[in-house]
């Protein structure tokens, strides 16, 4: 029995993933590309939470009790969706201090001209300083 149950999760897992559109959207926004979108797609909450309330009014107004799971699917996506604008915004500044950090390594270990090796008695302190 928990064999079945097991297998079940997982092609609804799996299911969910590749067809539902907040994940979709999460999968887009999670890209380095996509990072700067995570805000914006914090806006995407709204039509879950009002999906999520109009399906709890049919269900309180005597509609089937079936609809209860959509009501906890929407409300979960809507929960994804305000997560994903301050996760992406940490990834984002994660990355960038990343990128800056390789570049500044890339500048200081060749110099432009000669290509030489740059030691930190040739750079000015205006230089070191202005990075």
């Amino acid at each position: 029995m928990f064999r079945l149950l097991w297998i079940a999760g997982i092609h609804i897992r799996s299911f969910m993933r590749r067809w539902m559109p907040s994940n979709i959207v999460l999968d887009k926004v999670r890209t380095r590309r996509g990072l700067k979108w995570g805000l914006p797609a914090m806006l995407l909450a709204i039509p879950y939470l009002y999906l999520a309330s109009l399906l709890a009014i049919i269900v309180r107004d005597g509609g089937p009790g079936w609809l209860n799971l959509f009501v906890l699917i929407a409300l979960w996506s809507a929960l994804k969706m305000l997560w994903i604008g301050p996760v992406s915004l940490i990834l984002l500044a994660r990355v960038r201090i990343h990128e800056h950090a390789e570049h500044r390594a890339e500048r200081r270990q060749v110099e432009p001209d000669t290509g030489q090796e740059q030691t930190f008695e040739s750079t000015s302190v205006m230089a070191r300083g202005a990075s």
